[in-house]
């Protein structure tokens, strides 16, 4: 079982677009509230306020998990492993939990970079290795290349598109995924269904999205700079919903079918399935 899919670590605090003494206050906050894995990228430029939060937290390092992504300006062969290199002298860590490629590179030659990270795991420069934003003719190509199973495809993943396609192919490759924009930059709360499905338990929408997508088999990113939210994302273990609201939300899914990060918005945007 991959690291990320383990107890508390199944629900990661995102570190987008903190910087500077304000990310610091945030990880901190979310190491009380009971956050134990962190997500962080190089293209975030953020790795360097993530490492000396952790380390202030006073958190034993084998208690948390620490993942990081590779800039796809980094995927050349020269640049690669001194960028996780970099990365992990940032983070003040002799090696990260799970290593992975944030966007597949412009024209889709993703064999190069996954050479790259199959290197940086051999020297052990991360304990598991995995991807971002692939579709799943990559994740074949992934799962046939790499000397490792994937720990995750971080992916867009919420209950206003319909990713369904990709999460059973990539279940019939044995790859879990990871959810950002997990609570569709706060559109959930547009759809009263969610707000009603939550009521009885007094659970908000946020809450009910977040469920729905760890009862996927899905792990979620939030992110707040507010502890009381913080602490709401972090609190959906105490409930469940039902296979009828589970329906119900995935046909909410399929009539919204709305996408936030698509090629307008990067560039490195592949086909999605």
């Amino acid at each position: 079982m991959s690291l990320l899919y383990q107890g508390v670590n199944q629900r990661l605090f995102g570190t987008w677009p903190l910087k500077g003494s304000e990310a610091r206050a945030a990880i901190l906050s979310a190491a009380e509230v009971g956050y134990r894995a962190f997500d962080t990228a190089q293209m975030y430029g953020n790795e360097s306020e993530v490492g000396a939060a952790l380390k202030d937290s006073g958190l034993p390092r084998d208690e948390i998990l620490i993942q990081t992504k590779v800039h796809p300006d980094n995927f050349a062969e020269d640049k690669f492993l001194p960028s996780v290199q970099q990365s992990l002298t940032s983070l003040g860590v002799d090696q990260v939990d799970i290593l992975l490629l944030h966007w597949p590179p412009v024209g889709g030659a993703i064999e190069g970079p996954l050479d790259l990270l199959n290197e940086a795991l051999n020297k052990g420069f991360c304990r598991e290795i995995g991807v971002s934003n692939f579709n799943l003719a990559m994740l074949k190509t992934a799962t046939d290349r790499l000397d490792a199973p994937l720990a995750a495809n971080q992916v867009e993943f919420h209950p206003l598109l319909d990713q369904s396609r990709l999460l059973t192919g990539a279940s019939e490759l044995g790859v879990p995924l990871s959810a950002y924009c997990s609570v569709a930059k706060g559109r959930v709360f547009d759809h009263p269904l969610l707000s009603e499905i939550g009521a009885p338990n007094k659970k908000s929408a946020a809450q009910v999205a977040l469920r729905w997508t760890l009862q996927k088999g899905v792990a979620p990113v939030t992110m707040s700079t507010k502890a009381a939210n913080q602490r709401a994302n972090f609190e959906i273990m105490d409930f469940a919903l039902s296979n009828a609201q589970m329906a119900a939300i995935d046909d909410l899914a399929r009539s919204v079918n709305h996408r936030i990060v698509d090629a307008d918005r990067i560039v490195w945007t592949p086909v999605w399935d």
